[in-house]
C-alpha cells in the first residue's frame, strides 16, 4: 500500500467481495441486438429502483425497426459493469451541506491536486480498466471541491453513492491560455477548460447506485456566483444573449477522441454550460445518467455527440435549459447512434444539428418521452419534441434517421425539421432525407403550438415519412417537402409540398410521463 497526498492507493488490488457486491449493478434487460431478420429489436426494460418505464401502456406499431430504416449503434450494447479493480481510493475531507465552503477553499480548490495525482498515477497503456474511487469518509465528509481534472486511458473516475464532486467557482482555474477570459463576455468563446476532460480509450465516469436509487453526483454549481463577480455562470449566459455576445463558461464533461467511453449511473447537476460533449470517438455508452439543471439555464445541453460513431444513450433522465440531446456533424460526420428509453424534461428536444456540414446518418431514436416543463415547474423557453435543425451557415446531409414511439406532453413545437435555423446564411446545403417518424403522441400542447417541416428548396426537399402520428394540435408550417403519410392526423401543406397517403395499420403510442426521479 502507498499513502500519498491523502490518497490511499491499492495498485492492482482487487476489491473485496463485499465491496464488489456494493459495486455490482442490478441487471436490466434492455439490449439492442440483431434479431436475425436484418432488423434490430430491443427487449423490454424491467423497471428497477428508479421506477423507470417509458411507455407503460401500449406502443404504436413502430415496436420493431422496419428494414431499410435506421438501426443506430452497430455494437452489441448491454448494461455496463463497474470496474472491480480499484487503483486508487481518495477519501473525502470536506462537508458542504450548502454546496459552498470557506473563501480560502473556494479560491484554491483543495481537492484538485490529490484527485489528479491519483488519475495520473493510474493511467493505463493496455486494455485493462481500473477505478480511481472517490469515497465518503463518513456520513458528513462526503464532498470534494475541485478545479479541472483530466481522466486518462483505461481509467474510470468512480464516485461512491452519496459522494458529490463540486466544481470550482474560480474562473482562473479554467482559463485557457490565449483565449478570452473565462467568466466574462466576449466576441468569441473557448476561454474555459471543462471541469472534467477525458482522452484515451476505455475511460469512464461512473458512480455506485445504492439500493434506494441514489448515486454519486457531479455538481457544476452554475447557479452560484462566479468568484470575484456578482453574477452566476447562468446569468452570464443570459447576459450574453441580451448583449449579442458569447459567454465563456466551462462545460462539465468533455471527451475528445476517447473510444469506448462510458457514463454510467452518475448524476450531473447545474452545469455552467453543456453537460456532456463526446467529440470524435468511436463507442460511447451513456446509461442511467441523470442530468438535472433548470430549463431556465441557457446553453446547458444535456448530451452532445459530435463527430461520433457508435453511440448509445439509454435509461437516462435529462433536464436542462437547451437541447436534451444534440447530435452534431460539423468538422467530422456522426453515424450509428441510438437514443432509446429516455425521459426529457423542459429541454429544447431530441435534436440533430445545427452543425451538420460533414453529415449525420443512421440515427435511431426509440421509446423516448419529452415534457415541456422541468421538474421545478419551469416552462422551457423553446419546448420542442423531435428536431433536426441546420442552415446554409453550417448545413450538410442528414439521412436515414428514424424516430419510433415518441411521447410528447406540453411541448410547443412537436415536430421540427428546419433547414433555415436561426436565419443562418452561407455556402452549405442542409438536406434532410430518409427521415421516418413512426409513432408519435402529443398531449396538452400549449396555445400556439406548431410543427415545422421545411426543406431547403424544391431541388433539395425534406424527404419525410409520417406514420402513426396523433398530435392534439396539428398546426404546421411546411414548404419544400416530399411527405409520405399513413395513419396520421398531421397532413402538412404548403409551397412545393407533396403529400402521398398510404395505408398503415396500427395506432400511435399510448403514453405515460413519469416524474423526474428523486436524487
Amino acid at each position: 500500500m502507498l499513502a500519498t497526498a491523502g490518497v490511499l492507493a491499492v495498485m492492482g488490488a482487487t476489491v473485496p467481495l463485499a465491496a464488489q457486491a456494493a459495486l455490482t449493478p442490478k441487471a436490466h434487460t434492455l439490449t439492442v441486438v440483431p434479431d436475425g431478420s436484418g432488423q434490430r429489436a430491443a427487449t423490454a426494460y424491467l423497471a428497477g429502483t428508479d421506477g423507470w418505464n417509458p411507455v407503460a401502456a401500449s406502443h404504436g406499431t413502430g415496436s420493431t425497426v422496419p428494414a431499410g430504416t435506421a438501426t443506430g449503434d452497430t455494437r452489441h450494447v448491454t448494461e455496463p459493469a463497474l470496474p472491480t479493480t480499484v487503483c486508487a481510493a481518495v477519501p473525502a475531507a470536506r462537508t458542504m451541506p450548502a454546496r459552498a465552503t470557506d473563501q480560502g477553499s473556494e479560491t484554491t480548490a483543495p481537492d484538485t491536486i490529490r484527485i489528479q495525482h491519483a488519475l495520473d498515477t493510474c493511467a493505463q497503456t493496455g486494455q485493462q480498466t481500473v477505478a480511481v474511487r472517490l469515497q465518503a469518509t463518513d456520513s458528513g465528509h462526503n464532498a470534494f471541491l475541485t478545479g479541472p481534472l483530466a481522466v486518462h486511458q483505461g481509467e474510470v473516475l468512480l464516485l461512491d453513492s452519496g459522494v458529490t464532486l463540486y466544481g470550482s467557482r474560480n474562473p482562473a482555474d479554467y482559463q485557457v491560455s490565449g483565449k478570452p477570459r473565462c467568466g466574462t463576455l466576449a466576441s468569441s468563446g473557448g476561454g474555459c477548460k471543462p471541469l472534467i476532460s477525458v482522452a484515451g480509450a476505455n475511460a469512464g465516469i461512473e458512480a455506485v447506485r445504492a439500493a434506494d436509487g441514489s448515486q454519486g453526483r457531479i455538481d457544476g454549481r452554475g447557479d452560484q456566483t462566479v468568484l470575484g463577480t456578482t453574477t452566476s455562470w447562468w446569468q452570464l449566459a443570459t447576459d450574453a444573449q441580451k448583449a449579442g455576445s458569447t459567454q465563456n463558461n466551462p462545460r462539465l464533461i468533455q471527451a475528445d477522441d476517447s473510444d469506448n467511453f462510458t457514463l454510467y449511473h452518475v448524476d450531473l447537476l447545474n452545469s455552467p454550460n453543456f453537460h456532456v460533449v463526446y467529440n470524435g470517438g468511436n463507442g460511447f455508452t451513456a446509461w442511467g445518467v441523470r442530468i438535472k439543471t433548470p430549463a431556465t439555464a441557457r446553453n446547458t445541453d444535456g448530451i452532445d455527440p459530435a463527430g461520433a460513431t457508435n453511440v448509445t444513450i439509454t435509461d437516462s433522465s435529462i433536464m436542462d435549459g437547451d437541447d436534451g440531446i444534440a447530435i452534431k456533424g460539423g468538422n467530422r460526420s456522426s453515424s450509428n447512434i441510438t437514443v432509446t428509453n429516455n425521459h426529457f424534461y423542459g429541454t429544447h428536444g431530441i435534436s440533430i444539428g445545427s452543425e451538420t456540414t460533414s453529415g449525420v446518418t443512421n440515427v435511431l431514436f426509440r421509446d423516448n418521452t419529452l415534457t415541456g416543463t422541468d421538474a421545478l415547474g419551469n416552462t422551457s423557453g423553446s419546448s420542442t419534441g423531435i428536431r433536426i435543425k441546420s442552415s446554409p451557415a453550417n448545413g450538410g446531409r442528414v439521412t436515414r434517421v428514424t424516430y419510433l414511439n415518441t411521447c410528447l406532453d406540453a411541448v410547443r413545437a412537436p415536430l421540427v425539421f428546419d433547414t433555415h435555423y436561426s436565419g443562418g446564411s452561407g455556402p452549405n446545403t442542409p438536406w434532410f432525407t430518409g427521415i421516418t417518424v413512426d409513432g408519435v403522441t402529443a398531449t396538452h400542447s400549449p396555445g400556439g403550438a406548431k410543427s415545422i417541416l421545411v426543406g431547403l428548396d424544391r431541388t433539395r426537399p425534406l424527404e419525410l415519412t409520417l406514420q402513426h402520428v396523433n398530435l392534439d394540435v396539428t398546426t404546421a408550417t411546411a414548404a419544400n417537402a416530399r411527405i409520405t403519410a399513413g395513419n396520421t392526423n398531421l397532413h402538412p401543406s404548403g409551397p412545393d409540398v407533396t403529400l402521398t397517403t398510404t395505408k398503415s395499420p396500427g395506432t400511435a403510442p399510448t403514453c405515460t410521463f413519469p416524474a423526474f426521479p428523486a436524487l
